[in-house]
């Protein structure tokens, strides 16, 4: 073999197809355009991450976790991307900042947001009680409204006992599904949504949000009810036990970083390390941020250095991806995507078995004592 045939016999083994796009059109579907014309840098990762979506994590023994930075329902995306994905069963269950559960009960409550342009005078808002979401604005009265929505909600007998985050926002969840249907107008909360289909939906740091802030003012009051971190990270460990036993997979779609991240990875350690049961971490692992890796926050952090965590089972590091994308033009182009190449799956409905989870999870736990003492 010469040296020609030598190179290109290994050119052939790392492409993965030439570079040959056809001309865009006007009426290209969006499955052609992420496949044939996305085709490298963020756009190449992300149809890496709408095909691992897609074809793998979307699989019948894939449990799907999605956590949730930042503010993105108030661009929309509750109703544009997450309440169709989550009927479609192609989200098990979430871990969300508390910034995104507030504002999308602003929807629910039949409250409006409005699209308008950054750069805005924010005296001149301030002055006229406008809030501002670099191009998001909206009435100071939506914040007040909520406010008393969970005030008044969360003085009532049913709200007065000690709650995981999961199941304080599924009875949540039932109140503003009965909103909506009052309204008898779309579904536009994906908290209601996750309701309707037994999604758990936790927040990673309860105290961290508007809806903490009303919950602290009626601790004051002397209300009864209770938020217990402790069993969010039970209940979260035990949807991934439950999630890789009979040979069933752990994934997780990350939509930028920080404490939910963290939240939603962790489980793996959890089971790991300090239960001490025998696990190797999550099977699928897709990443969409913004942040660097090189600053050592956890928003940048990659798999492999979450592999060494014990959080993403080495033998899979092959599927994962990670994009350096906006979230809010990622998560469009997935579920459109998804929707369009996958068919709904069965509803997992996790929160139905919640308390049998995190038995089940207990009972390992308790066996693995046992077995070695410390």
């Amino acid at each position: 073999m010469n040296h020609h045939d030598k190179h290109k016999k290994f050119l052939d083994k790392i492409s993965q197809k030439r570079i040959d796009p056809p001309a865009l059109s006007a009426t290209m579907p969006l499955t052609q355009l992420v496949e044939e014309v996305f085709l490298s840098y963020n756009a190449g990762r992300l149809r890496e991450a709408c095909r691992l979506y897609t074809q793998k994590m979307l699989a019948d023994n894939v449990t799907v976790g999605l956590s949730l930075s930042g503010a993105l329902t108030p661009a929309g995306m509750g109703m544009s991307c997450l309440v169709p994905l989550i009927e479609a069963g192609f989200i098990d269950w979430i871990i969300s900042t508390g910034a995104n559960l507030y504002h999308d009960t602003h929807f629910a409550l039949g409250m409006d947001l409005h699209q308008s342009r950054p750069g805005l005078n924010d005296l001149e808002l301030r002055e006229n009680q406008v809030i501002r979401i670099y191009d998001i604005v909206f009435d100071y009265e939506n914040l007040l409204g909520t406010d008393r929505f969970y005030r008044v909600l969360c003085r009532s007998e049913p709200f007065q006992k000690e709650f995981s985050t999961a199941e304080f926002h599924y009875l949540v969840g039932k109140y503003l599904a009965a909103r909506e249907d009052e309204q008898a107008g779309r579904h536009r909360s994906f908290v209601a949504a996750a309701y309707r289909c037994g999604v758990p939906i936790f927040t990673s740091s309860p105290g961290d949000s508007s809806i903490g802030m009303n919950l602290a003012a009626l601790q004051l009051e002397g209300s009864k009810l209770r938020i217990d971190p402790l069993r969010d990270v039970n209940q979260s460990a035990a949807v991934v036990w439950d999630a890789k036993k009979n040979e069933g997979r752990s994934a997780v779609l990350i939509l930028g970083g920080g404490s939910p991240k963290n939240f939603m990875l962790q489980t793996e350690p959890q089971i790991q390390e300090v239960l001490g049961l025998d696990e190797a971490g999550h099977d699928y692992f897709l990443q969409v941020t913004d942040a660097r890796p090189d600053t050592g926050g956890l928003s940048g952090a990659t798999p492999a250095e979450a592999m060494t965590w014990g959080k993403v089972d080495p033998q899979m590091l092959p599927d994962t991806v990670t994009c350096y994308l906006d979230s809010t033009i990622a998560l469009p182009i997935m579920g459109a995507y998804a929707l369009a190449n996958h068919e709904p799956r069965k509803l997992r409905r996790l929160m139905d078995r919640m308390e049998a989870l995190t038995q089940q999870v207990a009972a390992a736990y308790a066996a693995n004592k046992e077995r070695r003492p410390e």
